[in-house]
């Protein structure tokens, strides 16, 4: 379920950050060693619009389908806010995401736990999603939705889109909080709550879920978890996902985790190579501008003003960059991120294509009426983006 709030989105929490349920101890870890950032690329990211997304999911052990339809459509979910902005600026993308009802997590936690917290690292996001093992346990929504509100590091802009989605099939009324004070919190704080029952719609109506969302100013959804996802192929599918591979190429890795998150990167297309369509809509993700590395990535980073290579030793460096001058290193990044350019034209030529031929198909997937995970998400978001004056076409 949803927590912490993408595709993601507050200020960006450090991708190796830890879940403060799963490791109460834990320190911040030091930040000796960290490549300076910019005046002007931190005041981009701090005045850019935000959309933030908790994602809190039941991981009871009837929810395997629920688990299985969001890995298949995260990048779905990502690909839908490419172009959104507000105000003529864009926008920015953060996610988090919750699981709760696990009883492998504590009793004393109330069975939930943060998985990630609102981040931009997109591949981290697909990495513990598709970590996520379901078991089977007691959930409790509103405690969720409390954990959600009080633990993300939320946008303080009454301006900005601030969204949980939560999804479950039990009653929504179990649990310590009252869904009715968890949800009156996160109004406060301008978040709102949708609620996404995996059943029947009349078991959700009857169950809570219907009454919570119209209390908290969201929308209530009903979809069959073990729904197959009906994804729907197209010409372009191989080509795009085969360049979005190639793009890996492109990236330099640099500093103490730079080597471990471009193996993320590459895990992540593995994962979502088991199905045409998954592999083809994160790849479309990876030629958008959401999919930001800047964090251990020297293209990104050195565009973004957010790293400066004269400021790392060699020891940080990538092995293409090491031993050689710093007109050597700038060409080499130069190189990099002009194939990279051209890679992601082609991927959004085609993705244009793409959608023309998809057109018609969906609007006869649309006519038969079936809900997945996805199709609740995107539909709420364009009646509620447009609530807040952003726009995502």
């Amino acid at each position: 379920m949803i927590k912490r709030s993408l595709l993601c989105l507050g200020l960006m929490a450090l991708p190796g950050s830890a879940s403060a349920e799963s490791n109460p101890a834990a320190k911040p870890a030091p930040q000796q060693n960290r490549p300076a950032v910019s005046p002007g690329a931190l005041e981009a990211a701090i005045s850019a619009p935000r959309v933030q997304i908790a994602l809190l999911l039941d991981t009871s052990s009837s929810m395997d389908g629920l688990i299985e339809q969001t890995k298949r459509q995260l990048w779905t979910v990502v690909n839908a806010f490419a172009k959104a902005q507000r105000d003529g600026q864009q926008a920015r993308l953060e996610i988090a995401l919750y699981e709760y009802g696990n009883d492998t997590l504590s009793s004393e936690s109330g069975y939930i736990r943060q998985v990630v917290p609102l981040t931009t690292d997109l591949d981290r996001v697909s990495e513990q999603l598709f970590a996520l093992k379901t078991n089977g346990g007691s959930e409790f929504c509103g405690q969720a939705i409390q954990k959600a509100t009080q633990q993300l590091e939320w946008s303080k802009s009454k301006k900005d889109l601030k969204l949980i989605y939560i999804a479950g099939n039990e009653p929504f009324t179990q649990g310590p909080v009252a869904f009715r004070t968890a949800i009156s919190s996160a109004k406060e704080h301008n978040i709102r709550v949708n609620t996404i029952h995996c059943g029947p719609p009349e078991v959700g109506s009857n169950s809570g879920w219907a009454e919570a969302a119209r209390f908290a100013g969201g929308q209530p959804f009903n979809i069959d978890q073990n729904q197959a996802v009906a994804m729907i192929a197209a010409p372009q599918d191989e080509e795009i996902a085969k360049l979005g591979v190639e793009l890996n190429k492109t990236y330099l890795s640099y500093g103490r985790s730079g080597a471990e998150s471009k193996r993320r990167q590459e895990a992540q297309d593995v994962n979502a190579s088991g199905n045409a369509v998954s592999a083809t809509t994160r790849a479309m993700s990876k030629a958008s501008r959401l999919y930001d590395n800047s964090s251990w990535d020297l293209v990104d980073g050195t565009k973004q003003g957010k790293v400066k290579l004269e400021a790392l030793k060699e020891e940080e460096l990538p092995d293409e960059l090491r031993g050689k001058s710093a007109e050597e290193r700038k060409v080499v990044i130069e190189g990099k991120e002009k194939e990279r350019s051209e890679l992601q034209a082609r991927i959004q030529k085609l993705s244009q294509e793409r959608q023309q031929y998809l057109t018609g198909k969906q609007k006869e997937q649309a006519a038969e009426g079936k809900n997945t995970l996805d199709k609740a998400i995107l539909d709420s978001v364009q009646t509620q983006a447009k609530a807040q004056s952003f726009t995502l076409e």
